[in-house]
C-alpha cells in the first residue's frame, strides 16, 4: 500500500491540513495511519476515492460516502485523466494493469487510453497544457512498450502507416494505437512521422514495400500527401492506400478509402483488404498452374 503524509495529502484534495484533519475527525474518512512517531499515513488509493467522488459531488459528505462504496474506483478513462493531470505516472500505471485484469490490451487503448488523454486536449486554437503534453508522452511510451511486447509477425505483408500529425497533436496516438493492434493481429506494421525529406520518405516507402499504406493525421499538406501516394504506388503494384482520421480533405480523398474512425475498427478494415489480397494472389496462382497443366 502507497501512504503519503498529511501535507500532501491535503495538497491531492486541494485543502488544507487542517480541513484534512477535520474531516478525519467527522467522518472518519480517510482514515490514516499511524507511524511509531505517531504520524499520519494517508492511502493513496482512499485519497485518490475521494478526490474524484468530491470532484463530482462538491460536497464533502457525499464524496466520503461515494468513496467508501466504491473505493478507488473502477479502471476509467476518467481516473487515468485524474492521474495524468496530476503528472502521478505511479498512479496512471496503476490504472492500466487494473484495467488489463478486466480488458484486452485492445480495449483499453480504446476504452481507457485514447479517452483520458482526448480530455486533457486544449481546445482547437489554443496552447498544449503542460498537462496535456506530459499525458502524449506516457501514452505514447507505454504503447511503445506495447509494440516491444507483441509477438513476432505472422503476417508477410507489411502495413505502413505514415503519421502528419505534430506532437501533441492525439491523432498521433491513434496512429500509433492503430500499429500497436496490428502487431499485435501478427501484422508487420511500422508507424513513421511525415516530416522528413520527401525524397527520403519516398525511398523509405519504396525499401518498405507495402501492401497498404495509411495516412493518418491532418499535418501535412495535399501536395506532400498526393507524393506519398504516388511513391507508393509507384514502389509496389496495387497497393492499398487508406485515410485514417482525415488525412486527405474530402476533395482529396476520391480514390482513398477512409478507414473507420477507431484504431480497432481501421484495424479489422485493414487485415480484410490484406486478406483479400492474398486470396487473390492465391486464385491468380492456381490459374496460373491449370494453364501449365493444359
Amino acid at each position: 500500500m502507497t501512504t503519503v503524509r498529511t501535507n500532501a495529502a491535503a495538497v491531492m484534495l486541494g485543502v488544507s491540513p487542517n480541513t484534512l484533519r477535520s474531516w478525519e475527525r467527522r467522518f472518519g474518512f480517510p482514515t490514516p495511519r499511524r507511524t511509531a512517531g505517531g504520524h499520519r499515513q494517508f492511502d493513496l488509493r482512499e485519497l485518490e476515492a475521494l478526490r474524484q467522488a468530491f470532484e463530482q459531488t462538491h460536497n464533502v459528505s457525499s464524496a466520503v460516502r461515494l468513496a467508501r462504496e466504491r473505493g478507488a474506483g473502477p479502471p476509467s478513462a476518467r481516473r487515468l485523466r485524474s492521474a495524468l493531470s496530476r503528472f502521478d505516472e505511479e498512479e496512471a500505471d496503476r490504472v492500466l494493469e487494473e484495467s488489463l485484469t478486466v480488458r484486452s490490451v485492445e480495449r483499453t487503448v480504446e476504452e481507457v487510453l485514447l479517452p483520458a488523454v482526448e480530455m486533457l486536449a486544449a481546445p482547437d486554437g489554443e496552447s498544449p497544457t503542460p498537462e496535456h503534453g506530459f499525458a502524449w508522452r506516457w501514452a505514447a511510451a507505454w504503447m511503445a512498450a506495447g509494440r516491444r511486447a507483441a509477438p513476432p509477425a505472422s503476417r508477410p505483408e507489411p502495413v505502413l502507416v505514415l503519421d502528419t500529425s505534430r506532437p501533441p497533436a492525439t491523432d498521433g496516438l491513434h496512429a500509433r494505437a492503430l500499429e500497436l493492434l496490428l502487431r499485435r493481429a501478427g501484422v508487420r506494421a511500422l508507424c513513421l512521422a511525415v516530416d522528413a525529406d520527401a525524397g527520403r520518405l519516398s525511398s523509405a516507402v519504396g525499401t518498405i514495400a507495402p501492401r497498404a499504406v495509411v495516412l493518418s493525421g491532418a499535418g501535412a499538406s495535399l501536395d506532400a500527401l498526393g507524393r506519398l501516394v504516388y511513391a507508393a504506388r509507384r514502389a509496389v503494384s496495387g497497393v492499398g492506400v487508406f485515410d485514417f482520421r482525415g488525412a486527405l480533405p474530402e476533395r482529396g480523398a476520391a480514390s482513398v478509402p477512409r478507414l473507420g474512425g477507431s484504431a480497432l475498427r481501421a484495424r479489422d478494415e485493414l487485415i480484410a483488404h490484406l486478406d483479400g489480397r492474398a486470396a487473390n494472389r492465391e486464385r491468380l496462382a492456381r490459374s496460373a498452374g491449370d494453364g501449365r497443366r493444359r
